[in-house]
């Protein structure tokens, strides 16, 4: 049998754009969800914030002082909470990953990367290039069946009933047990909140924000996909981000762009008003707590080889001055008054697939140079 692939000519991109832009704003709103159908307040959010078309049931699987950071880049924003919050403090794992377009293998294992000595509280997992950034997906509708096998193992990895001690038996412990708050994907930008099980009674005003920044300007092969919610009284926002790539000079300004139009134009709608509490944020400023996290793409202002004999020195400090993030941000240029989790790893940017040997120029390979970034 011969099958045909069906090209994109150029001159029918803006109508598939256009028709792509419209699906964005069409389906903004949806997201999926766990929920427990006897809890009725909960339910009841939830039906204002989730298509009946788009929203699937499960069986439910399943932030103190001291976050836990495990991303390759990621800021956060804290305030303090009002008075009168009435909620306890509670521990959060934000974890970040480009995945290069690459579908996840059947049985893949993410619970290592899960794992911290002290279990979390509420889990946001964000990926980058779920699925390939290619004119079909970016303009095409949109391939879930990755963020499906994704959230599956996230599922697997969380809600595992067993727990080996510290000499690898395992435990008659259970591990605590977490549920899907929300999910959402916009092409390979993809974002995820698991919140443990006993507290999800006490999320509400769940909502969702997409803002493409690729392709014209708008469309989301980069961009942001961004999760609202409020827990107990205290409300977070949570921000998934692919920026826009490109080492060369003044390629910075163009992700400090990004940044600001991500947050003037991530908006969360809530259709229902009420004199009786504050109505929820609207706006990611607006939130008590934000973190922000994802691929930047911010690079090391140095040259191929000196960040090489840095790299060989492991000297991560030297390697932090370079880096175009802290310089704009120092420069009051880009996320002005947030603060980053704690760099203690290699740059992650960017590695030959299966190994742990950066891309580089040599005379047999093809593929392009690249100088390693954070």
């Amino acid at each position: 049998m011969r099958t045909e692939s069906k090209k994109i000519s150029k001159s029918s991109w803006p109508k598939l754009a256009v028709r792509k832009w419209l699906n964005i704003k069409s389906s903004a709103e949806r997201f999926h969800s766990d929920y427990d159908a006897t809890t009725a307040a909960i339910a009841k959010e939830r039906r204002r914030s989730c298509s009946d078309r788009d929203r699937y049931v499960v069986v439910p699987d399943d932030l103190s002082e001291g976050w836990v950071m495990d991303s390759t880049s990621g800021m956060k924003k804290k305030s303090a909470p009002g008075p009168g919050t009435g909620g306890p403090d509670l521990r959060m794992f934000v974890g970040t990953w480009n995945v290069g377009g690459k579908s996840p293998n059947e049985g893949f294992n993410l619970r290592n990367w899960l794992t911290c000595p002290s279990p979390a509280d509420i889990y946001i997992i964000g990926f980058q290039e779920i699925v390939p950034l290619n004119a079909g997906n970016v303009l095409g509708p949109e391939d879930s069946g990755p963020a499906a096998k994704w959230l599956g193992l996230i599922r697997e990895a969380l809600n595992s009933n067993e727990e080996l001690d510290n000499t690898g038996q395992n435990s008659p412990k259970s591990s605590p047990r977490y549920c899907l708050a929300a999910s959402k994907q916009m092409v390979g930008i993809f974002l995820s909140v698991w919140v443990r099980a006993d507290l999800c009674n006490h999320v509400t005003n769940l909502k969702v924000s997409c803002v493409g920044r690729g392709i014209m300007g708008y469309l989301g092969n980069k961009g942001s996909t961004s999760i609202s919610m409020t827990l107990y009284n205290t409300t977070f926002c949570f921000v998934c981000t692919h920026l826009t790539s490109g080492e060369k000079f003044g390629d910075e300004l163009r992700r400090n762009l990004d940044v600001s139009e991500i947050l003037k134009k991530t908006k969360f709608y809530h259709s229902f008003k009420s004199l009786a509490h504050p109505l929820p944020p609207e706006s990611i400023l607006e939130h008590d707590n934000i973190i922000w996290l994802g691929d930047l793409n911010y690079r090391l202002a140095s040259g191929y080889d000196d960040t090489h004999e840095l790299l060989k020195k492991n000297n991560w400090q030297a390697l932090l001055e370079k880096d175009q993030l802290r310089i704009e941000q120092k420069a009051g240029r880009v996320f002005k008054g947030w603060n980053e989790g704690n760099i203690y790893f290699a740059p992650t940017y960017k590695y030959l697939t299966n190994s742990d040997h950066y891309v580089a120029q040599s005379s047999k390979s093809k593929i392009k140079r690249r100088t390693p970034a954070c």
